[in-house]
């Protein structure tokens, strides 16, 4: 069963919402942040992208990164732009992006239902990247960054949520890449016990987007041996079939020694190849492919796709063991140079300028993985390949942080 927790979220003064929440702190560079961040000074970046604030070239895990992190943090606090809820709550926290709309459940979810697997996961984490979060967390006392996880829908959670929204929302306001986003709190004793116990009729949660923070959480949560609020983590729970994912698309910095001829033969071999077409997959198993100033629609052969196995079938990996590594070179894309990976809310126009400003020398569009792929493969205890899903629209740090 999936316990959760009410807790006492530090939430932006509403007036300054737009000021302060900001995206998450790895989806941009030192630069952007800076830029974003240039003459807003209660910009939450300040938190959660310190170096912006020191010299430039500074090394990202500096101890003094963290302190001025905490020290902007404080600095949020004492003036009141943040304040801390004096009843633990729950919280819903709704994002609308054009057309699609999500609405989640904000809770304290349970480090040791982390580590014992009925939060699962379905990433490896890289050991740098959990040791800065690991440092953020202790310098700032607090989890400001939401981990985003999603289960199988319940018809009566569902019915539940969207009767509280008819409420006015506690904060709203639309970003400036025009996302709306909206919350309320819920803080009657009854509604919040009813939700607690229909969460415990849900087996498994399944971690979307977050997994490096979950696992710098779940070892905060050791070394403190659950002290304070260590025992939980910040998380933001979707039902699944509100989730967005986009693809994840691959550049590659050069043709490998093949010519634009001989690749294209050897593409043969993997794929039925149509020349033109959407630049865009419409369908599993369908690639596109960019190269010279034309794009190609690519269909995997049937004996390809042949197999049951859950992770073999998928796309990305399909494209790694037969095209990225026998015919590229690129054994391992977690450490390769000669890879890139852009996010699918960048469109493919961000591929078509990266191969006509002849900074990489092809690109592939990619069919999103479905969010059943990723529970069913997390359910087997698997591993997804690297960027294999783009979550949109972004949860906003600063939102909700929860302090421990």
């Amino acid at each position: 069963m999936a316990t959760i927790k009410p807790f006492r979220a530090l939430r932006p003064e509403p007036t300054l919402a737009s000021q302060i929440c900001e995206l998450p702190y790895d989806v941009m560079s030192s630069a952007e942040a800076r830029e974003v961040a240039s003459g807003r000074p209660m910009s939450f970046l300040h938190v959660s992208k310190p170096e912006i604030d020191l010299p430039e070239g500074t090394n990202l895990y500096d101890s003094a990164v963290y302190a001025k992190g905490a020290e902007n943090f404080t600095r949020l606090i004492k003036s009141k732009a943040l304040r801390q809820d004096a009843k633990p709550c729950f919280y819903l926290y709704r994002q609308v992006m054009g057309k699609h709309a999500q609405l989640g459940l904000v809770v304290a979810a349970s480090c040791e239902e982390y580590l014992s697997g009925i939060i699962k996961k379905h990433e490896l984490t890289r050991p740098e990247k959990e040791d800065d979060r690991v440092r953020h967390i202790e310098a700032l006392n607090s989890q400001t960054g939401p981990v985003f996880l999603t289960y199988r829908a319940v018809e009566k959670l569902d019915a539940l949520f969207t009767k509280i929204i008819t409420n006015k929302p506690a904060i709203d306001f639309t970003a400036a890449d025009g996302v709306q986003h909206s919350s309320w709190v819920i803080d009657s004793t009854a509604v919040i016990q009813d939700i607690e116990q229909e969460f415990q009729r849900i087996p498994f949660l399944y971690i979307a987007d977050g997994h490096h923070r979950s696992a710098a959480a779940a070892r905060v949560f050791e070394s403190r041996k659950g002290s304070g609020e260590s025992g939980s983590f910040l998380t933001v729970v979707f039902p699944q079939n509100q989730m967005q994912i986009l693809p994840y698309n691959r550049v590659l910095k050069d043709l490998n020694g093949h010519t634009p001829e001989t690749l294209l033969e050897k593409l043969d071999g993997i794929f039925i190849i149509k020349p033109g077409g959407s630049s865009n997959p419409e369908r599993k198993h369908e690639l596109g492919f960019y190269m010279e100033g034309k794009w190609y629609t690519l269909h995997f052969r049937p004996r390809f796709v042949a197999t049951t196995d859950p992770i073999e079938k998928l796309d990305v990996t399909l494209l790694q063991n037969y095209v990225l590594d026998p015919i590229f070179g690129i054994t391992d894309p977690r450490t390769s140079k000669r890879v890139n990976f852009v996010g699918g809310i960048r469109g493919t126009g961000e591929l078509e300028q990266l191969v006509n400003r002849k900074e990489y020398g092809c690109a592939f569009s990619m069919y999103p993985t479905s969010i059943d792929d990723l529970m069913t493969i997390a359910d087997a205890g698997g591993i997804m390949p690297p960027k294999s899903t783009w979550f949109e629209p972004k949860l906003r740090d600063a939102m909700f942080c929860h302090m421990i």
